[in-house]
């Protein structure tokens, strides 16, 4: 038997992606916000799902009263909703505070307002485990006032504080998922974007192309990190949101198995076939160094200045080395009791890492978008250029295809000079130098 209609923000999204097809088999009419200018990618959604009359577009938009819901259509949707499902948010330790704060906090409260107008039954919260914030030792899933060292990052800071809106202030029935780190999906290895541990998929390729398998690489050995599949937790969402007598409870989606850095490095780098960090070094070793001492070392010039080079050359945000100390781990026995029998539960990592990996080298790779053109090598810098009186030289330097900051051409001695080959205007400063 169908349950009444449910409705859900960020749709469109990568959670949204895997869960609204879920939906669509509890309830024959599902409403999905939408942007207005993002009409054209909802019905892309729809037609992957094959769910064309059963997903319903809902214009809208975050940062509006009501989600930019109009009064009219607020009115059709009372008392028509059963589980209302809040996803739509910035998931990325790298955005800017402000950004975050009008999407995570600010959105929330508005989202919690629309389903009270519209007297949704069960208003649910895509959270995080952030909301923990650096908490050190076990966060259970009764925990919220505990969290420790918010303002580390302002990602903690707004998903605790969008948590507490739907905990303080919504007036019916609430239910709150924390997934661990978001990866791709067990059964395909797709995923939306860099996040998480593919931030050190470029590491790992680097030294897969460097060095043989067989050689040990020293690594660090770092704390629990958690990390599940899409997959897993849109069939959990699913599962608890549809459960009777859970309201008013947090859902820890993570795996109970949780391994360490090191360990996840080792297994994403046997799917690479790459060497393995067979030396990992514990990061607490360093523990009886002060803590004013190490901040005082790494702001130093040249450590701060290689430390810098080193991330911006793999790719990897300063914010996320967080993780590799992370000091929580969390507890799931409430969400495993009750998914317990309907077969929902985190899969091994090292069973569908090379999905990942294979997924990541093929489609969310840097290099496969980098410019491999002469334009994208040396366009807009400042070029030299020998031998540009004849031949490949000359008509690189009259080239208009490739668009340079400034263009200096060397000569192999007074006899030649700037007038042997017309210099045609491109907006670019040309210099001739002599050479004897």
């Amino acid at each position: 038997m169908a349950t009444k209609p449910a409705f859900v923000t960020g749709a469109t999204g990568f959670i949204g992606r895997y869960l609204v097809p879920l939906l669509a088999r509890r309830s024959d009419t599902i409403y999905a916000l939408v942007r207005e200018g993002s009409l054209d990618r909802l019905g892309e959604r729809i037609e992957e799902w094959g769910l064309d009359g059963q997903v319903i577009p809902v214009i809208g938009d975050l940062t509006q009263p009501y989600l930019g819901v109009s009064d009219e259509v607020r009115q059709e949707l009372r008392d028509q909703i059963g589980n209302f499902f809040h996803l739509a948010a910035i998931y990325d330790v790298t955005a800017g505070a402000s950004e975050q704060f009008e999407t995570n906090v600010e959105g929330t409260r508005r989202a919690v307002r629309l389903a009270e107008a519209i007297e949704a039954e069960r208003f649910n919260l895509a959270s995080s485990i952030a909301v923990a914030g650096l908490y050190k030792g076990l966060w259970r899933e009764d925990m919220f006032d505990e969290a420790e060292r918010l303002d580390n990052n302002p990602y903690f800071r707004t998903k605790h504080e969008s948590e507490a809106i739907v905990r303080n202030d919504c007036t019916i029935p609430w239910r709150v998922y924390r997934p661990g780190i978001v990866v791709g999906s067990s059964k395909t290895g797709e995923m939306d974007k860099i996040d998480g541990p593919y931030y050190f998929f470029k590491l790992i390729q680097k030294i897969r192309d460097r060095l043989p398998k067989w050689v040990p690489i020293v690594g660090v050995e770092g704390r629990p990190i958690n990390l599940v599949p899409v997959d897993f937790v849109a069939a959990a969402m699913d599962e608890l949101a549809s459960q009777d007598g859970l309201d008013g409870q947090a859902f820890h989606l993570t795996d109970p198995n949780a391994q360490s850095v090191g360990k996840v490095m080792n297994i994403f780098a046997d799917a690479a076939h790459a060497p393995k960090f067979s030396m990992r070094i514990d990061p607490a070793m360093a523990g009886f160094v002060p803590g004013s001492v190490k901040k005082a070392i790494q702001m130093l010039p040249p450590v701060r200045h290689m430390r810098e080079n080193t991330l911006s050359s793999l790719g990897i945000p300063d914010e996320v080395l967080t993780y590799i100390d992370y000091p929580t781990t969390f507890d799931s026995r409430d969400t495993q009791r009750a998914l317990a029998g309907t077969g929902i539960e985190v899969p091994p990592l090292a069973d569908y890492a090379w999905r990942l990996w294979d997924y990541w080298e093929r489609h969310l790779d840097p290099d496969l978008f980098k410019d491999r053109s002469l334009a994208g090598a040396v366009g807009g810098k400042t070029v030299m250029i020998t031998g540009a009186s004849s031949g490949i030289g000359r008509e690189v330097a009259l080239s208009r295809s490739v668009r340079l900051a400034a263009l200096c051409c060397l000569s192999p001695g007074p006899s030649r000079s700037s007038t042997s080959w017309p210099m045609r205007s491109s907006g670019r400063r040309h210099g001739l130098l002599a050479a004897m």
